[in-house]
């Protein structure tokens, strides 16, 4: 199994998107990127910690690629918007990527890459080293799964 560490909006809805890829074995929601040790939920929206909501999960790359992973990150929300998804501001809610190694830097400048030509305005995604990464609070967990409420700026369809 692999890891991978994804920030892209308010991540109720980014957990249950990335729960329904093929190969995705587990999920887990909260915060990184920031300076605070072990932040909670309020510490993070205070934009006080550096710290952005975030998706780790544990993969089979057997079944599902990491560049497959990123470009379905770049899909489930709008890379070009600066600290903000949908209704959500602030930079908890930042577009980044939080490379393990330095294969997944590569396949993530890559897709990024490939991707610009479909927007027009510069993509504004961090790609960035990941650091500690703390998990959000128990009622934070599968919550859009849990109450079919949370999907904020994520799209419904279903993958392809």
């Amino acid at each position: 199994m692999e890891q991978a560490i994804f920030a892209a909006g308010c991540f109720w809805g980014v957990q249950f998107y990335f729960d329904q890829i093929p190969g995705v074995q587990k999920t887990m929601v909260g915060y990184t990127g920031g300076e605070t040790e072990d932040p909670t939920y309020e510490e993070v929206c205070s934009h006080k910690t550096g710290h952005a909501e975030a998706v780790w999960m544990e993969f089979d790359p057997n079944k599902v690629s990491y560049e497959t992973l990123v470009r379905h990150f770049f899909r489930l929300h709008d890379p070009t918007q600066l600290n903000r998804q949908g209704p959500d501001i602030g930079d908890n809610y930042r577009s980044a990527i939080f490379y393990l190694n330095e294969g997944q830097q590569e396949a993530a400048e890559k897709v990024r890459d490939a991707v610009q030509a479909d927007y027009d305005d510069a993509i504004v995604t961090e790609i960035t080293p990941s650091g500690s990464f703390y998990q959000a609070e128990a009622y934070h967990q599968k919550y859009a799964e849990r109450t079919g409420r949370g999907m904020c700026h994520v799209p419904y369809a279903p993958l392809s």
